[in-house]
């Protein structure tokens, strides 16, 4: 058994599409959009093959625990270096993303960071 996709909802599509396209050189699918309930969606295509599913809906609950608002507690990126994770992270923080944390060994081995990405996604960058 395999993950298929993972799925996130956001508020801004386009932005959101186009910093995953910039900085991780994700290829998004065509645009999807069911005029009834107003869902908008991208599939977005890694090279690895992993694929992220990015939605939007005209009104969004902010609500804690209610549909959609629950589940991601963050994205990990493995960028095959730990120079990878350096040059993105100090990328990242030059151009305006807050850096949660700075790369790292952590305590269960990983060398990662952690900064936030659009409306406030914690990305894990690893090695």
């Amino acid at each position: 058994m395999q993950i298929d996709h993972v799925a996130l909802f956001v508020r801004e599509l386009e932005p959101a599409r186009a910093f995953f396209e910039h900085y991780f050189a994700a290829q998004a699918g065509p645009l999807y959009h069911n005029p009834k309930t107003g869902l908008s969606t991208y599939f977005l295509l890694f090279d690895t093959g992993a694929r992220l599913e990015l939605m939007t809906l005209p009104r969004l609950n902010d609500a804690p625990n209610a549909y959609p608002q629950t589940g991601l507690t963050h994205l990990a990126f493995s960028l095959g270096s730990r120079q990878a994770v350096d040059e993105l992270t100090a990328r990242l923080a030059a151009e305006g993303y807050q850096v949660i944390s700075q790369p790292r060994v952590t305590g269960d081995g990983y060398y990662e960071s952690c900064v936030s990405g659009p409306e406030g996604l914690r990305l894990e960058l690893t090695e």
